[in-house]
This record gives C-alpha cells, sequence and structure tokens, in this order.
C-alpha cells in the first residue's frame, strides 16, 4: 500500500516513495500525531536523489530526505572517487528530529506501550566517514563529527528541563555540543548451516571546548544463527557502557522491538549500561509459512539510578525485564510479511506487525 516512483534528470536519479502501508498501522497502534493541521504531517514517505558524477570525476552526491508521523531524517553525502585499496572518504552532513521516547517516555498499559514525555530531539551533524578496505571477514569504518543537538518540546520550541523541572542537557543550557570520534569494527562468518556476526562501536567526545561533552560509549553485538534440521535457531547478546559526561537522552534505552519486545520503547529502562539478550527459533509449516518463537530479556546492570536525573525511577521501569512470545513470518512475491505477539512479565500482551520489501 504504497507508491514508488523513479525520475531520470539528466545523470541524477530520483526515487520518490510514499509509504501508507506504516501510515495505516501506525494509525491504529499510535496516537495522533500532535499537529495535523499540514497536510504533510499525515504523509510517510521517502525522497532521495543521486548524481554519479557531480563534477565530472565521478564525484557521488547522495541526497535523501525520510519522514514518518512523528521524526524527520535529511542525509547529505559527498563522496570523491579513490582507488579500491585505499580507504574511502564520506563527507556527511544530517539534520533529524524525532521524540526521545527511549528515556523520557512514559510507560504506558503495564509497561507495553511508552508514551510522550514531552521531549524531542533536534539533531545536526556535519563530519567525515573513512571506510577501511574489506578483508576476507572484518570491515572498519572510522568517524569524525561534530554534534548539535537541541531538546524540545512537543510544539517544537526549546527547552532546558523535561516535566518534571529536571535538566535534559548535560550543558544546563539549550543545547549540547560535542565533538565525537567513532571507530566501528564488523566480522561476519558464514557457511551453509550457520553464521557468525560481530560489532563493536566506541565513541569518544574530544574536549575542544571547555564546555563540550567529553565521554568514552561503547556498544557490541553479536549474533549466531544455526540451522537444527529444517529449523533455524538465531541468538544475540548486545550490551554497552558509557563513562564521562552524559546527557540523560545518551543512556542505552532497554526494551521495544528490537530489545525486549513486549515492553514499549525504553519501558523496561535505561541506564548508563545495558545487556540485552535474544533467542528466535524459526521453524517451516508450509512452503511460504514459518512460525516462530521467541524469548527476549534485558537488564540496566543497576546503572538507572547514574543517569542525571535518574529519569528511569521517576517513570517507575523496573530496570529488567523479560518477554516471550510467537508468531508467523509469511514469504509472498510482494514481500515478507512478520507478525509477532509478546507477553511481557506484567501479563500484557503486544501485536507487532511489519512488511517489508514491498512492491509498488
Amino acid at each position: 500500500m504504497g507508491a514508488q516512483k523513479s525520475i531520470h534528470a539528466g545523470k541524477a536519479k530520483i526515487d520518490v516513495n510514499v509509504d501508507f502501508t506504516h501510515k495505516l498501522c501506525a494509525s491504529l497502534m499510535l496516537p495522533p500525531p500532535r499537529n495535523t493541521s499540514s497536510p504533510l504531517s499525515l504523509v510517510i514517505g521517502s525522497l532521495c536523489i543521486k548524481h554519479p558524477n557531480l563534477f565530472g570525476g565521478s564525484e557521488k552526491l547522495d541526497v535523501s530526505w525520510d519522514k514518518g508521523l512523528y521524526d524527520s531524517n535529511v542525509l547529505v553525502a559527498y563522496r570523491r572517487p579513490r582507488p579500491e585499496w585505499l580507504s574511502q572518504q564520506c563527507f556527511v552532513i544530517q539534520h533529524s528530529l524525532s521524540p526521545e521516547v527511549g528515556v523520557h517516555g512514559v510507560p504506558i498499559d503495564n509497561f507495553s506501550r511508552s508514551g510522550s514525555g514531552g521531549v524531542n530531539l533536534s539533531r545536526l551533524s556535519l563530519g567525515l566517514d573513512i571506510s577501511e578496505p574489506i578483508s576476507s571477514k572484518w570491515s572498519n569504518t572510522t568517524s569524525l563529527k561534530f554534534e548539535h543537538v537541541r531538546p524540545v518540546n512537543d510544539d517544537w520550541r526549546s527547552i532546558t528541563r523535561d516535566l518534571d523541572g529536571f535538566p535534559v542537557t548535560c550543558s544546563g543550557s539549550n543545547h549540547d555540543s560535542m565533538v565525537v570520534l567513532k571507530q566501528e569494527s564488523r566480522y561476519a562468518k558464514a557457511n551453509d548451516r550457520s553464521f557468525s556476526r560481530f560489532s563493536m562501536q566506541i565513541e569518544q567526545g574530544i574536549p575542544v571546548l571547555s564546555k563540550w561533552l567529553i565521554f568514552n560509549r561503547f556498544k557490541f553485538v553479536a549474533s549466531k544463527g544455526v540451522k537444527l534440521g529444517p529449523a533455524f535457531l538465531l541468538t544475540s547478546l548486545t550490551g554497552g557502557s558509557i563513562v564521562g559526561d552524559m546527557a540523560p537522552y545518551q543512556a542505552f534505552a532497554i526494551g521495544g522491538l528490537g530489545s525486549v519486545r513486549g515492553y514499549g520503547e525504553g519501558a523496561v529502562g535505561s541506564g548508563r549500561s545495558c545487556l540485552v539478550a535474544n533467542t528466535e527459533l524459526t521453524f517451516p509449516l508450509n512452503n511460504t509459512l514459518e512460525g516462530a518463537v521467541f524469548m527476549d530479556c534485558g537488564t540496566d546492570l543497576g546503572s538507572g539510578r547514574l543517569v542525571p536525573g535518574n529519569p528511569a525511577l521517576r517513570q517507575g521501569k523496573p530496570g529488567s525485564g523479560a518477554g516471550l512470545g510467537y508468531g508467523l513470518r509469511y514469504r509472498s512475491p510482494f514481500g515478507s510479511l512478520q507478525l509477532d505477539c509478546a507477553i511481557n512479565a506484567f501479563q500484557q500482551k503486544t501485536l507487532y506487525f511489519g512488511i517489508t520489501n514491498l512492491a509498488s
């Protein structure tokens, strides 16, 4: 239930995608948008402009705009041609506007959903991404970026404190600024019966000015998939921690799709550290339909009280939680459909519905 269109203008290519499927699903599960005075507030879609030879020397320019019911993201990327054996460089400018629900959201319906906490984030970043040549199993990316983060309320006005009167920035002003050096390494290995993946991200805040944030943040994701006869078992472990200067919005949010199903986004907890484990077993029911059972669990390792303002305690988040569930996976010529039902520790059920690779 969407529309896609590609337009060629000289050497440039313009892709337009308006998605009504996610709009329909979101309208059934989420409250109405905050501002419906503009027709654009009800549109979900994306616009992408690609130019493969900007200045005649194979320079590539990508401009994309993604808009959801509550968020938007604009990305401009410029790449210069370099030999394959050298690191690839990409200059990036990005601006995003999105609700900060994971930390400041209010758990509702027995922690199965998270409502708005009145805090949204306007982020502007610009810098350089450097991708190292890919080895047989490892890949590495280094980036150096300046970031400017400005919290705003639901009316998109700058704020310095949340609804309970606690600061929402580390600096105490209406914005935080930082220069971040980020290193990301990825490992992947696969054969006919199994695969292994591992990724590690390390971020270092560089003290260019005295009021800019100084911190070290790391996050890892390890996953393993194994065939068990006709079934397939997938397990993953995610963890991370941050030391040094910290704004509340930098906390690790635990709960939600991709974390602990059965809970709303961040409804389990938010802390300086986190650990999340996921296990899912899928098995064929026929040629196009698969069944699934899964279990997710996560904890903030007791670090919720170390987040400035202790938003997790104020919202009554438990700090740890587990979710069990089952689901169906249906493969069709038009895309893959996924339906999951998860139950959290408070016996509250949550349905998740997803569509991927939807044809136009």
